[in-house]
């Protein structure tokens, strides 16, 4: 890289920069992004069980949404997690969740939804 930039031709310095910015963009920028977007499944599962909805359930939720989904781009050129990727930070997530729904069932929170 140094070499680039020592002694290059401004056009040859400036195609470095572009391929620099790229690379950021995908390496840096929307990878921060994914993690943005992962947040509010963690959030999304905590409220749920703390209503008195089963946690369990979200995963289901994601693997239709995932079935009823077209195709998508590979997840590192994405700015949301794929859904595998949402399934597994669930998974992760439901041993915190299921006490919390366990107290909210003991509180008497049985939601109805149809």
């Amino acid at each position: 890289m140094v070499k680039i930039f020592c002694g290059a031709s401004a056009a040859t310095k400036e195609r470095a920069l572009a391929v620099l910015g790229v690379g950021t963009q995908f390496g840096l920028a929307l990878a921060f992004d994914r993690t943005q977007e992962s947040e509010p499944d963690i959030i999304g599962i905590d409220l749920m069980a703390r209503a008195g909805f089963n946690p369990r359930q979200s995963i289901q939720l994601w693997k239709r949404m995932d079935e009823a989904r077209g195709p998508r781009p590979p997840e590192f050129l994405s700015t949301h997690p794929s859904p595998q990727t949402c399934i597994e930070d669930l998974r992760k997530r439901i041993s915190t969740a299921l006490p919390m729904y366990k107290q909210a069932r003991l509180a008497g929170k049985k939601p109805r939804c149809s």
